[in-house]
């Protein structure tokens, strides 16, 4: 495809998006991804990736530093006490970047975890020699903020929380107002894993008096994969010198390093860069957080409805369904396998998530990325057509994970 002609198609794109006619499909016969990233991006962003930067030149420096800005530009009126300091590699190395850096060799960090990446977290502190006390709500609940006060109460040792925005192992949306509230009010300091919705709901750090949190190219703004960024106060960059445990991993070093030369350490993920860059300009175009936010909800509320007409019970309560992915329970049909209805949505051009619960079996479908409710709708049909090529004649989920669900939101 010439550049034209890529050019072309974008603008096709957005014009659609802002429309009532469905979007083109993706080039090339690429399927959706329903995924929480790496997503589906749009043409722009991957025409960004076709040009080499020089990683020490002028232009790649400026490109860090508008970036940079412009993150920060995205927290409102927290972003002159705050600073972002983008970090190679996968939103895991940011979160133990994170944990490393700010939390002190002695510090005691409570992990708010309701699913695989909170336990995550807590395994990172164990690698990192960091005492960890964790709360573990399990699959369906959110963590509350009377639980995290009586906690901190009870441990005077606690010195930082650390809560996930979004818990995409599950879909949950957690209640972070609440959470910093109860950190504040025990004068502790609060990490947020804000991987799957910084971009798409709303973070202001200094209304939650958030110390640092993290996120990632290719989640909520579009981007490809290829690095994260920690979004940290000023003061607390500035006290975290000598905590790291890492070369690589250490945010001082990574900020100190940047202020100075304007340069990333080590080699920066150029094409990544550019393509973010694109991605921020799509989202500012779009409306920003709050468009992109909603968006995102009417994906979700379109796909759940459609789903559910079909059977299909999901995981959580409405009140707990993040705008960002959904765990579905598989079918109880003996005829139901998600390897079956894998294949039968990829031949459809959809790419669907395995579950990553423990109880019982689920898959998962994400809403984010360059999708509309028109694909959503799509998406419904396609998972319609599949259960016939299975011969599954209800997508009812067991007995026994309605009464799971039941029994551990009592």
């Amino acid at each position: 495809m010439s550049v034209a002609t890529a050019y072309q198609v974008e603008q096709q794109h957005w014009i659609c998006a802002m429309s009532e006619t469905p979007l083109p499909e993706p080039e090339l016969g690429e399927p959706y991804l329903l995924t929480p990233g790496p997503l589906t991006t749009s043409y722009a962003v991957k025409q960004a990736m076709l040009k080499d930067w020089g990683s020490w030149d002028d232009d790649f420096r400026a490109m860090t530093r508008d970036m940079r800005n412009r993150l920060l530009a995205l927290i409102g009126d927290g972003a002159p006490d705050y600073d972002c300091v983008p970090i190679q590699g996968s939103g895991s190395y940011c979160v133990e970047a994170m944990l490393g850096s700010f939390v002190p060799r002695e510090g005691k960090v409570l992990v708010l975890a309701n699913g695989a990446y909170g336990l995550r977290a807590a395994q990172t502190l164990g690698y990192l020699g960091r005492e960890c006390h964790l709360l573990d709500k399990g699959d369906y609940l959110p963590p509350r903020g009377e639980e995290v006060a009586a906690i901190l109460a009870n441990d005077s040792t606690i010195t930082h929380v650390l809560a996930i925005h979004c818990e995409t192992s599950s879909g949950i949306l957690n209640p972070i107002e609440e959470i910093a509230e109860a950190v504040q009010k025990a004068g502790r300091k609060l990490l947020i894993d804000s991987m799957s919705a910084f971009g798409a709901l709303p973070l202001d750090p200094i209304k939650l008096n958030c110390a640092a949190f993290v996120s990632s190219a290719n989640k909520c703004i579009e981007g490809v994969p290829g690095f994260g960024f920690v979004i940290a106060c000023k003061d607390e960059i500035a006290t975290s010198k000598g905590n790291s445990h890492s070369l690589s991993l250490d945010v001082h070093a990574q900020w100190a390093a940047l202020e100075k030369t304007g340069q990333w350490r080590f080699t920066p993920p150029t094409h990544v860069v550019a393509a973010f860059l694109t991605a921020l300009n799509l989202h500012e175009a779009e409306g920003g957080v709050p468009a992109r936010g909603a968006r995102y909800t009417k994906n979700r509320d379109v796909m759940v409805q459609g789903m559910r007409d079909l059977g299909f019970e999901t995981l959580l309560a409405d009140r707990w369904l993040s705008p960002i992915i959904v765990t579905f329970f598989c079918p109880a049909d003996p005829n139901f396998t998600f390897q079956g209805f894998y294949d039968a949505m990829k031949a459809r051009g959809f790419i669907i998530y395995p579950g990553k619960l423990t109880v019982v079996d689920s898959f998962r479908i994400g809403v984010i990325g360059q999708m509309d409710e028109h694909v959503m709708r799509r998406v419904v049909d396609a998972a319609r057509d599949a259960l016939t090529d299975m011969n599954v004649q209800t997508a009812a989920p067991p007995i026994a994970a309605l009464e799971e669900r039941k029994k551990l939101a009592a």
